[in-house]
């Protein structure tokens, strides 16, 4: 099967400071660097590093070349992302000594992505969507007509969005503070839900809720893309909702010991050696 992914492709900035710049601040960093991120690029390379063949749709500006080569050279579809008359998206993070992160996005051509009407996919195909782009209600709409699975990862978290795309969604994934916003605004979510709890480990409401893999943590940025990536790769493996749940706190818990975002993704075989198999 497939996963069709439909998210951001973003130029990510890392800083590295002492801490996380205050208001009215002016901070010497340590250090600079430069890769691929948004949330979309970040959940397609993590999937594609967990097995799954992955097919990217997104879009860059003249100047984003590098971003679709980088995508490409970790194993995933390009042939849907296009070219636009706007800048590629950027962020500008900073990562501290504990690995706490603050983040500023642009979001450039990550807003003018077309939405495509999924002629290729199969039904049991998983489309998976964030919330950095145009389209995703449109999308979720056109491949749940299809028949394939729709898996929305509600972040950059905003209650409306939710409301609006939750018909056409099989399986909800939220940290614990948007669970909360979500149950205090919306009241009981009857979808499946998948809830990521940090230090606490992650919950399959109704199925499991696991522990977190201890780790000590470098850099937390990307940590719940990996996760969202790994969990959909394994389901689309055919594993059940706990294994694949295991696998996505396993692999979050590797990717926060790296630097990095789509960098920092670990693979499957690394997965597979921290799990025993």
């Amino acid at each position: 099967m497939t996963v069709w992914c439909l998210g951001s492709i973003n130029a990510d900035h890392f800083y590295t400071v002492p801490h996380l710049v205050e208001p009215g601040e002016t901070l010497m960093v340590q250090n600079h660097s430069k890769g691929l991120g948004g949330k979309g690029a970040n959940q397609s390379v993590a999937a594609a590093r967990a097995g799954a063949d992955v097919c990217h749709i997104g879009a860059v500006g003249p100047d984003g070349d590098w971003a679709v080569k980088a995508l490409a050279g970790f194993g995933v579809d390009v042939s849907r992302v296009s070219r636009v008359d706007a800048p590629t998206a950027h962020a500008i993070i900073q990562v501290d000594v504990a690995g706490e992160n603050a983040i500023l996005v642009y979001p450039g051509a990550n807003m003018m992505i077309a939405v495509p009407d999924f002629a290729d996919a199969q039904p049991g195909d998983t489309l998976l969507l964030q919330n950095e782009t145009n389209g995703t209600v449109e999308a979720a709409r056109k491949a749940k007509a299809k028949g394939l699975r729709v898996v929305y990862s509600a972040a950059p978290f905003d209650a409306k969005s939710v409301q609006e795309i939750l018909p056409f969604v099989d399986l909800l994934l939220v940290n614990a503070l948007e669970n909360a916003s979500l149950e205090t605004e919306l009241g009981n979510i009857e979808t499946d839900r998948v809830v990521t709890r940090g230090a606490k480990g992650a919950e399959w409401i109704g199925v499991a809720h696991l522990p977190a893999h201890p780790v000590i943590a470098i850099d937390t940025t990307g940590a719940g893309d990996c996760f969202a990536g790994t969990l959909v790769a394994a389901l689309d493996g055919g594993a059940s909702k706990e294994d694949a749940l295991r696998r996505a706190i396993v692999a979050s818990a590797l990717q926060v010991t790296k630097k990095g975002t789509a960098d920092a993704m670990p693979s499957k075989e690394d997965v597979d050696r921290v799990i025993g198999l």
